[in-house]
């Protein structure tokens, strides 16, 4: 690589690429002939205010991306519908999408939850629940008209956490999960992912291309917790 190179270049690493300025990017790279583990480390100013598209992330990281729970009716005036908080359902999905996650022994390290309050509210009842100790961290590209380069760039920076949650909205939310799944970013040109209120996907950020793990929503959650709980009663005998 060029150090005095000033041109901006696209260099190849398999399927995988980024843009950047050599001059202004340093890179290591670890790899292997047995699973070919490429590891990337951006630490320049110009790569973050250039946010060179990157394929790949540095650790892997499990991405939970959740849907805020039930607010209510949405209303017409932007400002009233941005202060739109959960309604009672709402605060029980919630309660009850956290013990999902305690089921499953899930650990976050990093809550990020769009601006508005239905979001915000979501994360903060999700992260009492499960014990979560740091703050709720908002951010207007989780916000309904967030872009997916401004999503990219924002999971990007947490990218050497092993748990991440963000809470959101669609109709970004569930194309976010599909072109993440998609493997380059690119919006799929098939199927789709439903995603309703309250529901939590996890991806596995270190598989290539990401895989989508489980998909859970409060209705399926309902479902289960009462088909176990029929069935762990005790049966009496008819004699």
């Amino acid at each position: 690589m060029n150090s005095h190179s000033s041109h901006t270049t696209q260099q190849p690493l398999g399927e995988y690429f980024f843009q950047g300025a050599h001059s202004h990017l340093h890179i290591s790279q670890r790899a292997t002939h047995a699973d070919s583990i490429v590891t990337f480390v951006l630490k320049s100013d110009f790569a973050k205010r250039n946010n060179p598209k990157l394929c790949l992330i540095e650790e892997p990281m499990n991405l939970y991306l959740m849907r805020h729970a039930n607010a209510g009716v949405p209303r017409e005036n932007p400002l009233l519908d941005h202060k739109r908080g959960l309604i009672k359902e709402g605060k029980q999905q919630c309660m009850l999408m956290a013990g999902v996650l305690a089921a499953l022994n899930v650990q976050i390290d990093v809550i990020l939850a769009s601006p508005l309050k239905r979001s915000l509210q979501s994360a903060q009842f999700v992260g009492t629940e499960i014990g979560f100790e740091g703050r709720v961290i908002s951010s207007p590209a989780l916000a309904p008209d967030g872009d997916f380069a401004a999503f990219q760039h924002l999971i990007g920076e947490y990218s050497d956490r092993d748990g991440v949650l963000v809470v959101g909205h669609n109709p970004n939310l569930h194309q976010f999960i599909a072109r993440i799944l998609s493997g380059n970013g690119h919006q799929p040109g098939g199927g789709s992912i439903r995603l309703r209120k309250g529901a939590i996907a996890r991806i596995d950020m270190s598989r290539r291309p990401p895989q989508l793990q489980w998909l859970i929503d409060p209705r399926l959650a309902r479902t289960i917790y009462a088909s176990v709980t029929k069935s762990s009663r005790p049966k009496t005998s008819r004699k």
